[in-house]
């Protein structure tokens, strides 16, 4: 761009507006955690969700080769990373450009490379989350035991409205498998309430929803307008203030059952990644497999380093954390 600009050229964007097959590639990212780090496996996104602008501002899907990304975990790991997070507008709907590995099946190379304990990915799509997916969080153990499957809402009429591309039943599918796996996976996912045309009916069919999948975390938004989007021909009658509600009453559910689903770990012995401490709480922090933040004391003999793992008994519970002490 800069050459472009010093060459005369006065109208340089940084927008490929679709038109490139090429996907970034980067010798250096910069990462702040010396101990987490990210690996962007595919850009773009070709889904067009009524609501989204990302298509528009990220391009279409452009996935590296999983050689690259496998290059990339190997370095990671030899500069001393133990978690490795693969990141996507809608990271499972990964394509080789190689044609050598399928998304679970990279998701798993990732996992084997030495000196990787953590393993994460996000965000899902539902309409390309496959059962060979859990099948690689069963089998390999470095895979952690959570997955963020967005649904936006429990009614089928709304999701076709937004054009997402998979229905109630369909996303339910996937929820099935999820729960049928070896090992328990910690469910989240996004919503959004009010958007145009929602009824209150299928409002409480997303409640519904709640009820049945009982998600470990819930990131809840009221609709608004984004430019460029199809939405925006759709007739947004609902009013804000009933926007507003609907997001509390959500919300409000959603905290019970967390506090519910949190409380069953009470007495667990979990694995926490140790991320910092908290000086006037005397405090350490981390998360834990499933992703749950753990909030943990240890004995003055005992100073844990950030970036080690640890093992905590669950002594209490909230419902957006997990209290407890750490096991020597």
């Amino acid at each position: 761009m800069l050459v472009q600009i010093e060459a005369g050229n006065r109208h340089v964007t940084g927008l490929d507006d679709r038109q490139t097959d090429e996907c970034f590639e980067t010798e250096f990212t910069s990462r702040t955690n010396p101990h987490r780090g990210y690996i962007t496996i595919i850009e773009g996104c070709d889904k067009f969700c009524a609501y989204c602008v990302v298509p528009f501002t990220r391009g279409k899907e452009r996935s590296r080769t999983s050689d690259s990304v496998l290059a990339e975990a190997r370095q990671m790991a030899d500069l001393g990373y133990t978690e490795i997070q693969l990141l996507g507008q809608n990271v499972n709907s990964y394509k080789d450009p190689a044609g050598k590995k399928s998304f679970a099946e990279l998701l798993a190379a990732v996992g084997q490379v030495p000196g990787i304990k953590r393993v994460r990915f996000t965000t899902s799509h539902p309409r390309d989350f496959g059962k060979d997916i859990v099948d690689a969080i069963d089998s390999v153990p470095t895979l952690c035991d959570h997955v963020h499957l967005p649904v936006q809402s429990g009614s089928t009429r709304v999701l076709d409205a937004m054009q997402r591309l998979y229905n109630r039943d369909q996303y339910l599918e996937r929820i099935a498998w999820l729960k049928a796996a070896r090992r328990e996976i910690s469910l989240t996912t996004d919503i959004i309430v009010g958007f145009p045309g929602e009824t209150e009916a299928e409002f409480e069919q997303t409640l519904g929803l709640l009820d049945h999948v009982e998600y470990d975390g819930v990131f809840s938004f009221k609709y608004s307008p984004r430019p460029n989007t199809p939405a925006l021909s759709l007739d947004d009658a609902i009013p804000d203030e009933e926007k507003s509600r609907r997001l509390a009453v959500l919300m409000e559910r959603q905290r019970e059952i967390q506090k519910r689903r949190n409380q069953r770990h009470i007495g667990d012995v979990l694995e926490v990644m140790v991320e910092g401490k908290n000086d006037a709480r005397s405090q350490w922090g981390g998360r834990t497999s499933q992703n749950k933040v753990l909030n943990f004391s240890a004995d003055k003999a005992v100073c844990p380093s950030i970036g080690s793992y640890a093992s905590v008994r669950v002594t209490g519970s909230f419902p957006n954390s997990l209290l407890g002490e750490m096991v020597i």
